[in-house]
């Protein structure tokens, strides 16, 4: 499969806007993927979102939503070398020469942003033997050059190295990728990790063979499958980027980032291209899914640990809901400090039992209000590390936390717990 596979389902909108337009038109069709067959401005490009949804996922994947998380954890601890190729592959089918970025239906997603961002476009870079696939968002600055937000992980490291050594650093910018490879991209991890082999052993799982590569003009290996290949140096150069709507919906600030220079722009026929909203579902499931197998793992180690969600309110990232088994009387409130463990950048989390869908707001609210007691059944945290993405943090980064123990109590008779609704 590849990523126009998972758009068999999809609405069809016949023709939109990139600027404004198509944010309203996914804020309309919040949970359905989306296909344009016409983005105005564009000529033979289409576009979709909300494409990489949980309960999407899981259809396309033919499996259990709580059993993903275990089909990721597998494939962060399994993971397999991808397959190069070298004869022709799809994404290769057709070049924009001289490149011309503004040929391509970028989105303007909101008034406030600063311009036409790249959402969904992971970058793949390689240097000194190591490679790292992650996402950045990347502001459209001219036809050939975009300004990337780089996060403090491997890939600033990776580039803060090599602009040490006066050096650019050679990546691929890749958009339309199959949701294997995003999901791969969207995960964190402590040590430098091959994220190409775990997508691989996504592949393997839900495709029966490994994902194929093939190399672009400087070297870069990309998905042959994907929608674009782009051909890129990160380059010495700093120039402004954002303001920007971040996931949590609130405005990011202007800062000096890496200006990319791109040399080749590589497509599909009849090409998709892949734009995520952010602040809003698909944004908040490929930060959250990556994150929930950790959390589950963590939990798993100290009680019967089911399924994990991260919440919307929480914007996929700062709340989760955890689903266990208790078999004692403290394994939901160490379950409450396994999942801290597990995601230091939560700030709240809540458990609750095998009754309850961790995935239903209504549901976990219910799960509180009849069967948590606050006084008794509240864990508060202080001077924890927080997210960057939390405005009430101290300067320091430091931040409260709170856990909700909303299981059964332990021992007692379940059925005035129970609901038959």
């Amino acid at each position: 499969m590849a990523f126009r596979d998972h758009l068999k389902e999809a609405e069809i909108i016949a023709s939109v806007n990139p600027i404004n337009e198509m944010r309203l038109t996914i804020e309309e069709y919040p949970n359905a993927a989306l296909l344009f067959l016409s983005v105005d401005g564009t000529k033979g490009h289409k576009a979709a979102a909300n494409v990489c949804l949980r309960d999407n996922l899981a259809r396309h994947f033919d499996i259990e939503p709580s059993k993903l998380l275990d089909a990721l954890e597998s494939a962060m601890h399994d993971r397999i070398d991808p397959i190069e190729i070298h004869s022709s592959a799809p994404v290769m089918e057709n070049v924009i020469d001289p490149v011309d970025l503004t040929q391509l239906p970028i989105p303007h997603h909101y008034p406030q942003d600063r311009g036409r961002y790249m959402s969904a476009s992971i970058v793949i870079a390689e240097r000194n033997g190591q490679r790292n696939v992650s996402f950045h968002r990347q502001f459209v600055r001219d036809k050939n050059h975009v300004v990337a937000r780089l996060v403090p992980r491997h890939l600033r490291t990776m580039v803060n190295e090599a602009r040490a050594e006066g050096e650019c650093v050679n990546i691929a910018i890749v958009n339309g990728a199959d949701p294997c490879l995003l999901l791969a991209a969207a995960m964190s991890f402590n040590q430098p990790i091959d994220e190409l082999t775990v997508a691989s052993a996504l592949y393997q799982r839900f495709y029966g063979k490994p994902l194929e590569v093939i190399k672009l003009e400087n070297g870069v290996t990309v998905p042959a499958d994907a929608e674009y290949a782009m051909s890129a140096t990160i380059t010495l150069e700093d120039d402004d980027e954002g303001p920007y709507i971040d996931i949590t919906g609130t405005i990011d600030e202007v800062r000096k980032e890496p200006v990319i220079e791109i040399h080749s722009l590589h497509h599909r026929n009849e090409p998709i291209f892949h734009a995520i909203l952010p602040g809003l579902a698909e944004h908040h499931a490929l930060m959250g899914l990556p994150r929930a197998p950790t959390i589950k793992s963590s939990v798993s180690k100290v009680c019967e640990c089911t399924d994990v969600v991260m919440t919307s309110g929480g914007s996929g990232w700062l709340s989760a809901v955890v689903q266990i088994v208790p078999s004692s009387p403290d394994d939901a409130r160490n379950a409450i400090m396994a999942a801290f463990q597990g995601h230091p950048s939560m700030k709240a989390v809540t458990v609750v039992d095998v009754d309850i869908d961790p995935a239903d707001p209504i549901r976990v609210e219910w799960a509180l209000m009849t069967r948590w007691q606050p006084d008794r059944d509240t864990i508060i945290l202080s001077n924890q590390k927080g997210s960057s993405l939390d405005p009430t943090r101290a300067d320091d980064g430091l931040t409260s936390k709170i856990g909700y123990d909303a299981t059964i109590p332990f021992g007692r008779d379940k059925k005035p717990f129970t609901s038959v609704l």
